[in-house]
């Protein structure tokens, strides 16, 4: 049997920071899948990453905002009124609207009948990637075109969302899968039928991540003249807790010589800048900003640490298991991070990595003095935690299993 189109709904692409979204596209083709790409926005990041330029699969930009395209939207709804299902999928967003009573809402319905009118030829599945806006409008074309529905949860889209809204998505759509294991526990207790929500760590691309063939230098923060080089991936916004990093770098002892190296953009990053500067870190960190994966690489073979103090946020906003850590750990590079959502389904405190609590500067400083006047202990936690990687989180698995989810469904319901 030929496989059905998927039609593929993402809230941005390509983007920077979502790696594993462009690896897990490029798997499931390889693996003889075919894919059309409906991005609601249109790529903010200057530079690509290699894997995006490997995707094969056309993509479709809807109007990120309905009021600048208003001919296309309005010629949309007249097509979209006419389908079968709209009445349904109106029916579903009047439901929805006065629970969520924002412009937001009606975005993702005018988002919906443009994608259904403007249906790429041969789609027989749609495929959402992430379980907040980018499923409210797969679920609203889904019902007006009478086309099937799953759906991609991560993180931030989980822990933000009313659970009237998940428990909604969680019923309409045929299964959902979810990268950690606190996030499909949460899904599931919302779920009629629990079954249908399945835990699947993205992994990594080990291909792409190969083995680092090189030597880790012993640094032990001693020499000024040879400092240990810290690095970060991530962007800088709230949740992935910089301003906590910065407070520990801060507490660092004055004996121990150290470089900070981030990577990623974000909106914080000039307030995260104006921090350093008044705590007195400013010459010893550089700020390199987004770059591509092979860069990043480079950055963790030649680091000495990897850190994220990640943190959950006041509106419940938090990371899964982050994609970077799960890298940086593939090159024996020894991570500090806190202990929050997914990060404890990959690293143990004192046995593969340095564990602290969230919000708490004294404690991520007192376990970034252990790793660096400890390079012996580091290193052997460097490669416990690169065997963990190679041996649990080969995103090859998460492909087969996402491609089974798929041919089952199929075979079920032709």
């Amino acid at each position: 049997m030929h496989p059905p189109l998927i039609v593929v709904v993402l809230k941005g692409y390509p983007r920077l920071s979502e790696t594993f979204i462009a690896q897990e596209l490029l798997g499931l083709e390889k693996a003889g899948l075919q894919l059309s790409l409906i991005s609601m926005r249109r790529p903010t990041d200057a530079r690509r990453h290699p894997v995006h330029d490997e995707i094969r699969a056309p993509v479709l930009y809807l109007p990120e905002y309905l009021h600048e395209e208003p001919v296309r939207v309005a010629k949309a709804w007249w097509k979209a009124r006419r389908l079968p299902g709209y009445k349904a999928a109106l029916k579903a967003f009047l439901r929805d609207l006065p629970r969520d009573v924002s412009r937001n809402r009606l975005r993702r319905f005018g988002q919906a009948c443009v994608l259904s009118a403007e249906w790429p030829e041969g789609g027989a599945w749609l495929h959402a990637h992430f379980i907040h806006t980018p499923a409210a409008v797969a679920r609203y074309t889904a019902l007006m075109t009478g086309t099937p529905f799953t759906c991609s949860a991560h993180a931030k889209d989980i822990w933000t969302s009313p659970d009237w809204e998940l428990a909604d998505k969680l019923a309409e759509s045929r299964w959902t899968v979810t990268c950690t294991k606190t996030g499909h526990d949460h899904l599931q207790s919302l779920a009629a039928e629990p079954q249908r929500v399945h835990l699947s760590y993205h992994g990594l691309d080990l291909d792409r991540f190969g083995p680092f063939q090189g030597q880790r230098t012993l640094k032990d923060g001693s020499n000024a003249a040879d400092p240990v080089i810290i690095a970060s991936v991530g962007r800088a916004v709230p949740k992935k807790g910089y301003d906590i990093l910065l407070k520990a770098l801060a507490a660092l002892p004055a004996d121990i010589h150290w470089r900070f190296e981030h990577v990623g953009g974000g909106t914080e990053t000039k307030r995260l800048k104006a921090l350093a500067e008044s705590l007195g870190l400013s010459e010893r960190i550089t700020w390199h900003g987004a770059l591509a994966q092979e860069e990043v690489l480079a950055l963790y073979r030649r680091a000495d640490l990897f850190a994220l103090a990640c943190r959950i946020t006041p509106d419940g906003d938090r990371d899964g298991l982050p994609n970077v850590i799960v890298e940086a750990s593939s090159q024996r590079l020894p991570v500090v991070a806190t202990d929050i959502s997914g990060v404890p389904e990959l690293l143990t405190d004192g046995q593969n990595g340095y564990l602290t609590p969230s919000e708490n500067p004294d404690a991520f400083a007192e376990a970034l003095i252990r790793a660096i006047r400890d390079p012996h202990r580091r290193a052997h936690f460097g490669l416990a935690a690169e065997a963990r990687v190679r041996s649990a989180f080969d995103y090859h698995a998460s492909i087969r299993q996402l491609k089974t989810l798929f041919e089952t469904e199929w075979q079920t319901h032709p």
